[in-house]
């Protein structure tokens, strides 16, 4: 009996390990991939370490992660543990109110935290950045070193201090020599604690920094919205930098136990700041600092720019800094409305890149200034399909990015062509397709989808209309049971893995483009014909290098290096031409090139009160589908 449970309990300690270490052994795996896809491996390669290494926002937020941490634990450790000493030494009614003060932090969910620091450093007109992303994990960290600290603090001898300055002992020196070695675990866990938090925290800093200072974990939650197996590549050598920190902290301990016991006491306190200092040497050997010259036209300049996340060439930014001169701080959104609420709050872009609908919203309440036609270069390389825009008829304030449309990406095997053009968008009703659908996880894009499937206008005011496609929808999950995903569907539809899918033109781009058996199919009822252009906010401070940029981003190379890598259709003419035409990486792919002229195909137009509604409804429609599955 007592051999079954013992076999029975090391099974379960299997399981459990087996479950917490294999998602890391398979990212490990993956990082090696030599496709791009983060669920099929198709060879070994190095290939994602180089772009890892290449990339400078990679480095450069793995080298403020570090720095950020260890400076943080640092401070951290020694403030908490003077503040622990400090108030082992007061009454008794400060020591229980400063502990429920310490506890309040740890337990406080971290993004009423984070909305707080946030609010903190707005109050004080703070410019957010490294320095607010130190401040913050500096005052998150004291908590947990306290909290370690404490305990070994209460169980020494009170009398230990007095008896070392009875002796001869300065205060200085019996706190060093006495207090400290003997709380000397407790000080380390609380450090070690510290620097996990600090390296681990997403939520506080992804509210406190600006300025394009970025740590990893907001680069990996940036670089996880699209495929970009380069965050399987810095994910493990995270996981490799800690394994040597974690071997160093435990084994040097243990080399040293052959020296005295005075020795190895002292010798120990060292172990932390040594081997942060290996790894910040480390870091620095990784990180290629590239100095800009002085002679170039923007040196000493920075260009603040703020954009979707993974929707820029690998070239663009270092070729650009390279030719101007000037730094570019990168800062990315996972939505318009995300986009708004900060220029709303007056902080400060050179350049923005937001949606059609949005750029009308920030024109009509003041948030852009008009662009400089003297020096604006790129106009003539532009399509003259993305000109003239209905949200900006006059070019005044915007120049394109991408375009594209929003359509139905098909399993050439499973869905005839005949069900497409005869359904259009209910298809995503037809039951022979029931639990193999994706819809996109977008309110907008949804009851875009449902409007023109009524034959509705997708830019409809009338609630009675709304409410009818609001009805669709509904039906739609309940009887068709799909997923309702964001980018996770490229991924999944290279693979095959579902028939049909709503999907933007530049994904079922990329999708075509790794499985021949893919299609792309635009209803005859309609669709929504996007833009994502280039925009000057209103309280822009480098307007010239704003504009230098806009010309440099459309210029062919770098359009074309942009095309390519997302798979979103240029603005420029020859780009276009070039990609689509024969031998071009999207060759016979029909979602490159975007339907122009058709009557049936609409703009976004901005209207708050019906983008309320839509808002709530569509709430409403996902928690229906969390019912019928």
């Amino acid at each position: 009996m007592k051999k079954g449970k013992r076999t029975f309990g090391k099974i379960l300690m299997v399981l459990t390990l087996a479950f917490f270490y294999l998602p890391i052994l398979y990212m490990i795996i993956f990082s090696f991939n030599a496709g791009k896809s983060l669920t099929a491996f198709t060879g070994f390669s190095l290939r994602w370490y180089q772009h890892m290494l290449d990339s400078k926002d990679m480095m450069e937020a793995l080298y403020t992660t570090f720095t950020v941490a260890i400076i943080a634990t640092l401070i951290s450790t020694a403030v908490g543990t003077i503040s622990a000493i400090g108030l082992s030494k007061s009454k008794k009614i400060l020591r229980d109110v400063m502990d429920q003060v310490n506890n309040f932090p740890m337990m406080n969910p971290e993004i009423v935290t984070a909305i707080g620091f946030m609010l903190l450093f707005i109050t004080f007109k703070i410019e957010k950045g490294y320095a607010t992303m130190l401040l913050a994990h500096i005052a998150f960290c004291i908590p947990y070193v306290m909290l370690s600290v404490m305990p070994k603090i209460r169980s020494l001898d009170p009398n230990l201090a007095d008896a070392a300055m009875d002796l001869g002992a300065t205060p200085w020196q019996a706190l060093i020599r006495v207090i400290v070695p003997e709380i000397t675990p407790g000080i380390i866990s609380g450090a070690l604690i510290a620097f996990t938090m600090s390296v681990d925290d997403f939520i506080i800093s992804y509210f406190v920094t600006g300025g394009g200072v970025k740590n990893l974990s907001i680069v990996v939650y940036t670089m996880s919205k699209r495929i970009n197996p380069s965050i399987n590549a810095v994910s493990t050598l995270v996981v490799i930098i800690i394994t040597v920190v974690l071997v160093l902290i435990n084994v040097v301990p243990m080399l040293m136990a052959k020296r005295q016991k005075k020795d190895e006491v002292s010798r120990r306190s060292f172990v932390l700041p040594g081997c942060a200092a290996a790894a910040v040497i480390l870091l620095i050997c990784l990180v290629k600092i590239g100095s800009a010259g002085q002679d170039l036209p923007y040196a000493g300049q920075t260009l603040s720019v703020y954009m979707p996340g993974e929707y820029m060439g690998e070239n663009v930014i270092p070729d650009f800094e390279k030719a101007t001169g000037a730094t570019v701080a990168m800062e990315y959104f996972d939505s318009n409305e995300q986009m708004y609420i900060k220029v709303a709050n007056e902080e400060n872009y050179d350049v923005l890149i937001p949606s059609d609908y949005m750029i009308q919203r920030l024109m009509n309440e003041g948030y852009l200034q008009k662009l400089k036609p003297e020096l604006l270069t790129c106009m003539d390389e532009i399509t003259d399909s993305v000109k003239h825009p209905a949200f900006d008829p006059d070019d005044a304030y915007s120049v394109s990015y991408f375009w594209g449309t929003v359509g139905i990406v098909y399993d050439k095997t499973k869905v005839s062509e005949e069900d497409l053009e005869r359904e259009g968008f209910n298809i995503f009703k037809d039951t022979k397709y029931r639990g193999d659908i994706y819809l996109y996880d977008s309110e907008r894009d949804s009851f875009m989808m449902a409007l023109k499937a009524l034959d509705y206008s997708m830019n409809t005011e009338n609630e009675a209309e709304l409410q009818e496609a609001y009805q669709w929808l509904v039906e739609c999950v309940q009887t068709m049971k799909p997923e309702i995903v964001t980018d996770e569907v490229i991924d999944n539809m290279a693979q095959g893995r579902k028939a049909l899918a709503l999907c933007y033109s530049g994904d079922a781009a990329y999708i075509m483009a790794e499985n021949e058996n893919m299609g792309y199919y635009l209803p005859e009822s309609g669709t929504n014909l996007w833009y994502d252009s280039m925009v000057i906010p209103a309280n822009a401070k480098n307007v010239e290098l704003a504009h230098e940029f806009i010309n440099f981003v459309t210029s062919y190379d770098y359009a074309y290096d942009n095309s390519s890598y997302v798979g979103y259709t240029s603005p420029n003419q020859e780009v276009l031409d070039v990609l689509s035409g024969e031998g071009g990486d999207y060759e016979g792919i029909n979602a490159y090139l975007p339907r122009v002229g058709y009557p049936k195909d609409e703009v976004f137009v901005f209207n708050d009160d019906t983008r309320k509604i839509i808002g709530n409804l569509w709430s409403k429609v996902k928690i229906a589908a969390s019912n019928a599955n």
